[in-house]
């Protein structure tokens, strides 16, 4: 038998056991008039229709920028991420989280004459805000005194740029289209531990999202946290990627 011969059997075998493997554990799950039945770890009550999510990571923990470009990539690729209307511009909508880019806000700030605390010492907030600059002011004087009384330093204010060509240009959609900015809170002696800091600022979180809706009996004003975090951001919107 020559070594191509011996390849060609070898890998005809391969594939029968892999094909006799597959139809063994489609045989296992039982299929009923719902669904398939549950069967050792399988269970259809953990079966739920969901956006489509995709990650990417650095199996050796690197930071890189292209990890980003990675992940939108993938973002571009899941042509259903979720419902969309009679405008096919608009849709559920579409984001990544990624790992606070330490360096990038760094010189964010510093732009500003800000210097930020080591990483891991603040956290950044993205917030959707309405366009009305006086209602948003009034916002940002509910986050500083909240982050007040929550005993947390707030370190300063970012305006998020955007690019909104790829948004549907209907008056109603371009009326909703949320003002971006972002909020530095810092990180007092007191707290010792990472997992103490993220609670807090999750606390501080829902204090200025209730003081918001309270003072609005529970209306939606265009005011919402999209993340507040020390390690990770979220950067989303109502858009198809």
């Amino acid at each position: 038998m020559t070594d191509m011969t011996h390849s060609a059997t070898n890998g005809q075998a391969a594939q029968t056991k892999a094909a006799t493997v597959k139809t063994t554990l489609r045989s296992n799950i039982s299929r009923t008039a719902n669904g398939f039945s549950a069967q050792g770890l399988y269970d259809p009550r953990n079966e739920h229709d969901a956006c489509g999510v995709g990650f990417i990571v650095n199996m050796k923990g690197v930071k890189s920028h292209q990890i980003v470009k990675d992940g939108l990539a993938v973002l571009e690729n899941l042509t259903h991420r979720g419902a969309v209307g009679a405008d096919p511009l608009v849709g559920d909508g579409a984001g990544v989280l990624v790992q606070l880019p330490d360096q990038f806000f760094r010189e964010e700030m510093a732009a500003q004459g800000i210097e930020l605390p080591p990483a891991g010492q603040y956290g950044v907030g993205h917030w959707f805000m309405p366009q009305d600059a006086a209602l948003r002011a009034h916002i940002e004087d509910i986050i500083v005194e909240s982050a007040q009384s929550e005993g947390l330093p707030l370190i300063g204010f970012r305006d998020v740029p955007v690019d909104n060509s790829s948004l549907s240009k209907a008056p109603d959609i371009v009326a909703s289209e949320p003002f971006h900015r972002q909020i530095f809170i810092g990180r007092t002696p007191d707290i010792t531990d990472d997992e103490e800091y993220e609670a807090r600022l999750y606390l501080l979180r829902k204090v200025i999202s209730g003081r918001i809706y309270a003072e609005n009996d529970n209306k939606d004003i265009g005011a919402y946290c999209v993340s507040l975090s020390a390690r990770t951001i979220v950067y989303k919107g109502m858009f198809l990627a």
